[in-house]
């Protein structure tokens, strides 16, 4: 088989476009293609009733903890002319009528952010235990907490700390059951990240990456890929438009879907293919006729509502605070994020059904918020965040060693990492795979474990 298309890219959210921006860099022909109708994947974000509704909660760290993303927002021309903003009191929790503010940041520890000084002093010494075991967020199979559950790891814990903060955190933000998911990527990641006095988000919507990236690329929106297959010569990819053929591809979409487009893959990928869980989630947004946030809020973006709180809601976002572009002047945005339990129960519920019962859960938090709503959009991903099980993580070794081959992935669930920087530093690492298979033989150069 010839072809005159170096690589083709299946999936348009920030892995596949960071990946072919990279490959597109390094002199080669690229095309994306992506089924949906626009960029972005779980970074899209809607521009309806004169707001910017992200269907995600993007919001990132500094350099340090997201570098890859950093770098390419910087190359992208991103970082200059307030692109990136800060997030004014990015993190609350809910307890006792009102929320809590300083979730996750050093203040936190003296005003107490819904915590007693028992826990808060537990959270101390577990983040200074966890920051000397020295986790390494791109490989957490290497992390000292071995295959150890989440749950093992907040047993240890005061209860507050577990049921009021960790529990709430890795349900509202990852989507995570703790008896069914490793420790070692959330323990990573609450290092890595540090601060939340320091999350930046994007000012004109979360897939302002993509959409940069994309005015760089060749992108096919609206076309879907139906199966993937390494033939003589380089890769088939079978779509209702037609077969196109490259000399390689790269498969950026979840792991459940990219077994599913390449069946033939080698034992070693569809072991971890298939290993490799997911987490549903579930979103609704809410325009509102002026602008509301959740008693004792104080202008801040996020509360934690945790499981003894509310079972179905987890997450309140308040996106008029995000900044203020993203609702008309006087009108107000919010989403509700459901629980593990409550995205399964509303996974396959109508939007009806879905609005009325977190908006009715939400009463408590911003009384009369049912009274005020204009318009809602329900936001639903079965494949919603890639759930770190210990099986996964055991098989993930072997799946990162594997050599270059003409089928490559990227995407946040390679390094269990369920966030934009896990999908960008994927991105890279899947680009230079690629250019390993691609150069002649005599050119190539081993993939070293780092790049892994």
């Amino acid at each position: 088989m010839s072809s005159e298309l170096d690589v083709a890219v299946v999936g348009a959210g920030p892995a596949g476009l960071a990946a072919a921006h990279a490959l597109a860099r390094a002199g080669r022909s690229v095309q994306v293609l992506e089924a949906a109708d626009a960029v972005g994947g779980r970074m899209r974000t809607l521009r309806e009733h004169g707001c910017l509704i992200d269907t995600g909660a993007e919001m990132m760290p500094p350099a340090g903890a997201y570098p890859a993303t950093w770098r390419l927002i910087r190359e992208l021309g991103l970082a200059d002319g307030g692109a990136v903003t800060r997030v004014r009191g990015a993190l609350s929790v809910w307890r006792g009528g009102r929320a809590r503010p300083h979730a996750g940041r050093p203040l936190g520890l003296l005003t107490g952010a819904g915590l007693s000084p028992r826990a808060r002093a537990d959270l101390l010494r577990l983040q200074v235990r966890l920051a000397a075991a020295r986790p390494d967020p791109e490989h957490p199979e290497r992390s000292p907490l071995g295959e150890s559950t989440l749950a093992d790891l907040l047993r240890s814990c005061h209860p507050e700390l577990r049921d009021r903060l960790l529990g709430p955190l890795a349900a509202g933000f990852f989507g995570w059951v703790p008896e069914r998911t490793a420790a070692a990527p959330f323990a990573a990641h609450l290092v890595s990240a540090g601060s939340t006095a320091h999350w930046c988000t994007y000012r004109d919507g979360m897939d302002t990456l993509a959409r940069a990236l994309a005015d760089r690329l060749d992108v096919a929106t609206g076309h879907p890929v139906t199966g993937v297959a390494a033939v003589p010569g380089g890769v088939r990819l079978d779509s209702p438009a037609g077969a196109i053929s490259a000399r390689a591809a790269v498969l950026a979409v979840p792991a459940p879907v990219a077994a599913r487009l390449h069946p033939s893959a080698p034992e070693t990928e569809r072991a971890y293919l298939e290993a490799c869980e997911y987490a549903p989630m579930l979103r609704v947004s809410l325009v509102l006729d002026r602008p509301l946030e959740p008693v004792g809020a104080c202008g801040g973006f996020a509360v934690l509502v945790p499981a003894a709180e509310d079972p179905l809601l987890n997450v309140v976002t308040v996106d008029h605070n995000k900044h203020p572009g993203r609702a008309p002047q006087g009108r107000g945005l919010i989403s509700l994020i459901a629980s593990p339990r409550g995205a399964a129960e509303l996974l396959d519920a109508s939007d009806e059904e879905a609005v009325y019962r977190l908006t009715l859960r939400a009463e408590h938090l911003l009384p009369g918020v049912s009274d005020r709503v204009e318009a809602s959009l329900v936001h639903r991903f079965r494949h919603g965040l890639p759930a770190a099980t210990p099986r996964a993580l055991r098989l993930r070794a072997a799946f990162a060693a594997r050599g270059p081959s003409a089928v490559d992935y990227a995407g946040d669930w390679l390094a269990l990492r369920p966030c934009s920087e896990g999908a960008v530093s994927s991105a890279a690492r899947a680009a230079e795979r690629v250019l390993a298979f691609l150069a002649p033989a005599a050119d190539r150069a081993p993939i070293s474990s780092e790049e892994r």
